[in-house]
């Protein structure tokens, strides 16, 4: 996440309810198209949580399963972003789930707000339960940036407990200076719904032009952030690096060091403490930028000769046992 002086930039009134209707009116096609343009077949419903909201989920399925993993997307992005990386997976025979969280993509309610400080885990582990119930074997777990935090919170709060989880570029640590996060911590209080400019810088995504122009133009993306959720990624980011020792699941920590979204010294610093445990590989790509598996190539395709390496030493198969909507 980048510069949180977003924190002095609001929206005029009446900005939710014009957002709730062009993220609802939106139709999704049948084929979903990657950030690189690829095409990959996709099932969308919706799933509504406890507290009533909906989540628009994307399934892709693979005829011939070996395996199927859940996917967290970052700040400002959404599902149908994955369709390249659900492609990869469904070609070596896993069955994928995407959704965007909720203030994203298709999801309606306000862009980048929370009603509690923990309704992204909570609607983690009920979209995981949904899907995990199809399987004879719960699925694995890939979150990047926010998603990465999201989904590392989540595991090391006992709200699920995947075979094994990746983590891409997490958002561990903010580029934020200490007096901004004091300040998202005080108007969480006062006016935690505020819609504030989250100022991504998108340059930064990717070193591929096309992946960039992609996402500058991508209807679904949003640029917007409120106080609650600012607060709540920099004390989870703390906490998931306090925590780091409880590390309990065989954990794949892939590192941008030239990221301009998140400061990957959380990563560093999670990497060390977690160590340990005997559960983490970490690897670090001193060139790369944020997206690590929507980089130029060669990059992109070293990034995922490390993932593909990982995962057939560290990720259990699951079995098809029922029919539409899951693996």
């Amino acid at each position: 996440m980048s510069a949180l002086a977003v924190l002095f930039i609001a929206t005029g009134p009446g900005y939710g309810s014009r957002c709730v209707k062009r993220w609802e009116t939106w139709v999704e096609r049948r084929m979903q198209v990657s950030p690189t343009g690829a095409r990959a077949e996709v099932r969308t419903h919706w799933l509504t949580m406890a507290d009533g909201q909906k989540i628009y989920v994307r399934d892709w399925p693979c005829a011939t399963v070996h395996g199927a993993v859940v996917f967290v997307h970052g700040l400002g992005e959404h599902s149908g972003r994955y369709a390249e990386l659900a492609q990869w997976f469904n070609e070596r025979g896993y069955s994928v789930r995407g959704y965007d969280q909720r203030g994203h993509g298709h999801t309606p309610g306000q862009r980048g707000a929370l009603r509690q400080a923990d309704d992204l885990l909570g609607d983690l582990a009920a979209v995981y339960a949904d899907y995990a119930q199809g399987l004879s074997s719960p699925p694995l777990l890939l979150g990047h940036s926010m998603g990465g935090l999201v989904a590392l919170r989540t595991v090391l709060d006992g709200r699920i407990a995947p075979p094994a989880l990746v983590l891409s570029s997490p958002a561990l640590r903010s580029w934020e200076p200490a007096w901004l996060v004091r300040l998202a911590r005080g108007l969480k209080r006062v006016a935690p719904r505020l819609p504030l400019r989250n100022r991504l810088p998108c340059a930064k995504v990717s070193h591929d032009p096309q992946v960039v122009a992609a996402y500058r133009r991508d209807p679904l993306r949003n640029g917007w952030i409120t106080p609650r959720l600012a607060d709540f990624i920099f004390r989870a980011g703390a906490a998931c690096i306090a925590d780091a020792a409880r590390l309990a699941q065989p954990t794949l920590l892939l590192v941008a060091e030239s990221d301009g979204l998140v400061d990957p010294s959380g990563s560093r610093e999670f990497s060390r403490l977690a160590m340990p445990t005997g559960q983490l590989t970490t690897r670090f790509f001193s060139m790369l930028y944020h997206e690590l598996f929507n980089e130029a190539e060669p990059w992109r395709g070293q990034v995922l000769m490390q993932l593909s390496d990982w995962l057939t030493r560290n990720a259990p198969p699951a079995v098809r046992v029922d029919g539409v909507g899951h693996p």
